[in-house]
């Protein structure tokens, strides 16, 4: 069974950067896309960027384009999210998934990791 784990969230100031990684426990990362999905308590999950796992296109939700950048590195099976600029309004758990296929195709598998928090303070 796959397990994703996420880390390097913390606590920020605004205009401040964190960088995010998901380690997969296996080789799922090389035959799916990889999703960054952000979570407010009481609202709804919401899908922050993709990369494909075979051209390694991007996607990004329009708030956060220009601001953040999702990048990978199969030797070490990691994806990462450079998030720069940070908002108070990115504030959430940011968890990890995999992609139902190779491609950004705005799906993704819930397997859910236990996720790492963003608290941006203003």
């Amino acid at each position: 069974q796959v397990q994703l784990v996420e880390s390097g969230g913390g606590l920020v100031q605004a205009g401040g950067s964190l960088r995010l990684s998901c380690t997969a426990s296996a080789n799922t990362l090389g035959h799916h896309a990889t999703v960054w999905v952000r979570q407010v308590p009481g609202k709804e999950r919401e899908a922050v960027s993709c990369i494909s796992s075979d051209d390694d296109s991007t996607t990004y939700t329009s708030s956060v384009k220009g601001r953040f950048t999702i990048s990978r590195d199969d030797a070490k099976n990691t994806v990462y999210l450079q998030m720069n600029s940070l908002k108070p309004e990115d504030t959430a758990v940011y968890y990890c998934a995999p992609g139902s296929t190779w491609a950004c195709d705005g799906n993704y598998i819930e397997i859910w990791g236990q996720g790492t928090p963003v608290t941006v303070s203003s």
